[in-house]
């Protein structure tokens, strides 16, 4: 512990973010990292506790809080304390294949565990992540790691999100010849055209790809493997294949007027023809959702409606409202989510504070829901008419359910409505074409903590996994498939 006392002597500090009506402007990253000798003074405030709860991924009333990665936390904001980034960083790429991600994506269920957020604000665990990477790649200390003994083993990774990258990255580091196939047209997945660019900029993507390419990774692209390319195919040329397809199915509303009316759109397919048409020719094609001037509903008040918004207020639409089914969450830690469980808090997220800076008022709407959606005489959206819900348990079951509030009908003015309610498992024909069983949450079906499937050689790992998660999760998922296949290849694994 370089600083022994550093917690009480430093104030949390995080990297500056540009003013929301300036940063709306275009579709950058928004965040400058902190000067070398104030990140430094972050790293003091680590506590290097006895137990390190950052560091723990554990679940408590039913939520994972620390991180699942397992990170050496205490160990790397010791060094960074100490000016010792080199080493730091070694520390970091140990448990984490992509800080780089996680460092700008991540929710950080490392802070909540922190102890120091215990009395006072926790340790900015994610932001000196990020300042580590983004140093190393700078001076120089990330650089291809190609292994020196190559085993016959070919191995094949059906898509290229971060569960994907992080087996391929693990497998070829062990040797074997990895392939990575993705269907879309750059690689990445989520990655890619799943988060927008203001919150992940696509060359930062693609620089790891490169480094991954000049490590021995082959990438095959606008591969739709269980369509254009047979499953058959793939398993007759590998000793080994990983489904890393993510869960893409999104979940639909059943409502009046949903088949009937144009200008609807799921939440996946808005985000990627925004970033692939920004890519592409800086949105001249015109091939993104244009929202400009319009009344933008979104259903889901989470991380994906989230960016929905501040991509339609960057495109400049003139209303933007996210309906959340679910109540308000209290502003501070309620009685029952003590530290260190994950805090369930309302928190305000980028394209929330920018509606507030643009219209005057967060956007999100609670306890609410539609009931109806109303076109006009052309088939367009026009309107859609909300409800009130409440939580209502049955006193003999305890099962609870939403009842609609009597009298609570709204009509809200809609040009374009999002649709971010969530996922249900994998696209059918990806699984249907290895002939993989999936379990009753529509995720491919494993042994608990286990990764292959019913089908011999054929492995997973993700959100086709585990079902819709955060980036962490799914780099977790890839690192500990790939050490399963590393076992089922050569008989043991070394692997972390």
């Amino acid at each position: 512990m370089g600083k022994s006392t550093g917690f009480l002597e430093y104030k949390r500090e995080l990297n500056p973010s540009a003013d929301p009506k300036e940063r709306i402007k275009n579709f950058n990253e928004f965040h400058k990292q902190l000067p070398g000798e104030e990140r430094r003074l972050q790293g003091a405030r680590c506590m290097n506790c006895g137990v390190p709860f950052c560091q723990s991924g554990m679940t408590l009333n039913g939520m994972v809080t620390g991180c699942p990665l397992h990170n050496l936390i205490p160990e790397w904001n010791d060094e960074i304390y100490n000016s010792n980034l080199e080493h730091a960083l070694a520390r970091l790429l140990k448990t984490n294949n992509f800080p780089e991600f996680t460092g700008r994506v991540c929710p950080a269920l490392c802070e909540a565990a922190c102890t120091c957020g215990l009395n006072d604000l926790p340790v900015t665990v994610k932001e000196n992540e990020l300042s580590l990477i983004e140093n190393g790649f700078e001076k120089g200390y990330v650089k291809p790691l190609i292994p020196e003994v190559r085993s016959d083993k070919k191995v094949a990774v059906i898509g290229s999100g971060p569960s994907g990258l992080a087996a391929a990255d693990m497998l070829n580091k062990r040797g074997h010849n990895v392939t990575v196939y993705e269907k879309n047209d750059r690689i990445g997945g989520l990655l890619m055209y799943g988060i927008p660019n203001m919150k992940l900029e696509k060359e930062i993507v693609d620089r790891r790809i490169r480094l991954m390419e000049s490590e021995g990774i082959k990438f095959v692209k606008n591969a739709d493997v269980g369509n254009t390319i047979p499953a058959a195919e793939i398993l007759n040329s590998f000793d080994a294949v990983i489904l890393c397809c993510g869960a893409e199915n999104p979940r639909d509303i059943n409502v009046p007027g949903r088949n009937e009316t144009n200008g609807i759109y799921f939440a996946v397919d808005f985000l990627t023809r925004n970033t692939k048409s920004l890519l592409d020719s800086g949105f001249s094609d015109k091939k993104y959702v244009d929202v400009k001037g319009k009344n933008v509903v979104i259903v889901g008040g989470g991380d994906t409606g989230n960016d929905c918004t501040g991509t339609a207020i960057r495109h400049g639409c003139k209303s933007v409202t996210q309906i959340e089914m679910m109540p308000k969450l209290p502003d501070e830690r309620s009685a029952d989510n003590p530290w260190p469980q994950w805090p369930r808090i309302c928190k305000t997220d980028y394209g929330q504070e920018e509606a507030i800076a643009v219209f005057g008022q967060d956007p999100r709407v609670y306890e609410t829901t539609i009931k109806e959606i109303i076109p006009d005489k052309k088939g367009s959206l026009k309107a859609v008419k909300t409800v009130m819900v409440k939580q209502e348990r049955d006193p003999s079951t305890g099962a609870v359910s939403m009842k609609e509030v009597p009298g609570s009908e709204k009509l809200l003015d809609a040009d374009v409505l999002i649709i971010a309610a969530g996922f249900l498992g994998s696209r059918k024909y990806i699984s249907e074409a290895f002939g993989v069983e999936l379990n009753q949450r529509t995720n491919v079906k494993t042994a608990d903590g286990k990764y292959a499937t019913n089908i011999p050689k054929v492995f997973t790992a993700g959100d086709m996994h585990r079902g819709q998660s955060l980036v962490v999760w799914a780099i977790t998922e890839g690192r500990a498939a790939a050490k399963e296949v590393d076992e089922f290849l050569m008989g043991y694994s070394n692997m972390i």
